[in-house]
């Protein structure tokens, strides 16, 4: 399903951030059968709670003191868009499927901090604590998350149920329902854990799409 006025504000948004001439197409959450390739800008729905992964320039409290990452309810929030990255030692390109098992990373869109994840511990639950950390010039293996597609989907599609697992502490990127009184009031906490959890299963939701590379070469 495509979206309409909202779908072109956030189109737009998105184009400040490029200077070529792609064509990118604007899809609402769980659209059939739509590719995720690099380059795309989605959000990740926590499929137990519904929030979305977000982050914004608030640093936390305890731990790193790094830039916090929560999970936020209002499916409209700007904050909760993402790039998808490849691993820095990678050659695939822009629009290129992104198969299960793959390493990417995860630029936040606003800030433009990386995902990131670490042995500090997670302010709520005591977990690995999830972070944004970094820059266009300063990204590291803390950044790296394998995707773990469920089920049999060999390429990452925005209706397949997927895990995010942090390559350096094995941890799984993990939400719950509980919620911060402070600071990120009503947002939930983000973390990681090492177990495989229904609490650690995301789709990729509303986003700005990049055609595959495949579907270019069609034309």
């Amino acid at each position: 399903m495509r979206l309409s006025i909202y779908g072109v504000a956030i189109l737009l948004l998105f184009i400040t951030l490029c200077s070529d001439h792609t064509t990118y197409t604007v899809y609402a959450a769980t659209s059939e059968g739509v590719e995720i390739t690099y380059g795309s800008v989605i959000k990740l729905m926590h499929e137990k709670t519904k929030y979305r992964l977000h982050s914004h320039n608030v640093p936390y409290g305890s731990g790193s003191g790094q830039q916090s990452v929560t999970s936020f309810p209002n499916v409209n929030d700007a904050n909760s868009y993402w790039i998808v990255r490849p691993d820095t030692e990678t050659s695939v390109k822009r629009g290129d499927n992104i198969k299960s098992g793959s390493i990417i990373r995860l630029q936040h869109m606003r800030t433009g901090k990386w995902l990131h994840s670490h042995l500090h511990a997670s302010p709520m639950s005591g977990n690995l604590e999830v972070s944004g950390f970094g820059d266009d010039g300063n990204s590291d293996t803390g950044d790296f998350w394998r995707l773990e597609i469920l089920g049999s989907g060999k390429t990452w599609r925005q209706d397949q149920r997927i895990r995010l697992r942090h390559v350096d502490t094995d941890g799984y990127l993990h939400s719950h329902d509980k919620k911060y009184s402070r600071i990120a009031i009503g947002q939930q906490e983000v973390c990681g854990v090492r177990e495989k959890r229904a609490d650690n299963i995301w789709l990729a939701a509303e986003g700005v799409y990049l055609p595959t590379n495949e579907s270019n070469k069609a034309m």
